[in-house]
């Protein structure tokens, strides 16, 4: 097994290997100071960040309702919530496109009744984002509600809180580790979405343009010493949430 181990190590580690190696090291201050990759990476952690919270405030209910409620088509919900994953991003983009697109399903009524369009925008940076992470912090919220002792629910109840209360005071206490690691795990998958993005939001400089569409962008102008920058920055934050989550987060779920 070592010598299959050893080559299957060698062909994830030498890629990234390759990054740090022909990394412009003596121009790589200069080259972050650009006004063009800091706007790019604001945007990013602007979105990404964004696209957390919309998905704590829609993934949370769902993961606890999977968890906890036992209703008919139960597990067709599970595998509409976790296609997301399967799924190529650039059809992700589409099915947004039309949906909300100004002649989709519901993008059309919005324009017609707010003008207020998603496509091409920060905003539908952000939806997109939150369409490819959320089944991340579903999943891994419901997990750890599925392994939460029940008793300390059951205790609250028998001394007279109510659902709310037990949900904030107990359950949410009790599953904020899970929490927690799908929040970062779902902040790093938007962080890094590509596809959706550029086909739902498009790929324009200080609206749109996030650092995996800076990173296409500059290696398509053919300045791959920029790409690389860039995707230096990208690779040392996946490593910084990956070392946090495993220290702190999965080990004590």
């Amino acid at each position: 097994m070592l010598l299959p181990a050893t080559l299957g190590l060698a062909f994830l580690v030498l890629p990234l290997a390759g990054l740090l190696i022909r990394a412009p090291w003596s121009t790589l201050p200069q080259r972050l100071a650009t006004p063009g990759l800091l706007t790019a990476l604001r945007l990013s952690l602007q979105c990404a960040t964004l696209a957390t919270v919309l998905c704590l405030l829609l993934g949370v209910p769902l993961a606890w309702l999977l968890a906890r409620v036992e209703f008919p088509g139960r597990r067709l919900v599970r595998a509409f919530v976790t296609v997301p994953l399967v799924l190529p991003p650039v059809v992700g983009g589409v099915a947004l496109l039309l949906v909300f697109g100004r002649r989709g399903l519901l993008g059309e009524w919005l324009d017609t009744t707010f003008g207020f369009t998603l496509p091409f925008t920060t905003t539908g940076v952000v939806v997109a984002e939150a369409f490819v992470a959320m089944p991340f912090l579903i999943i891994a919220v419901e997990g750890a509600l599925r392994g939460a002792d029940r008793r300390y629910e059951e205790a609250a109840a028998t001394l007279g809180a109510g659902r709310w209360t037990t949900f904030t005071h107990v359950t949410l206490p009790l599953v904020a580790p899970g929490v927690a690691a799908g929040a970062i795990l779902c902040w790093a998958r938007a962080l890094g979405e590509f596809g959706a993005t550029i086909t739902f939001a498009g790929n324009y400089p200080g609206i749109t343009q996030t650092m995996p569409l800076a990173v296409y962008q500059t290696l398509e102008s053919g300045d791959l010493d920029a790409a690389i920058v860039l995707s230096l920055i990208l690779l040392t934050v996946s490593v910084a949430i990956l070392a946090g989550l495993r220290d702190r987060w999965i080990g004590s779920t």
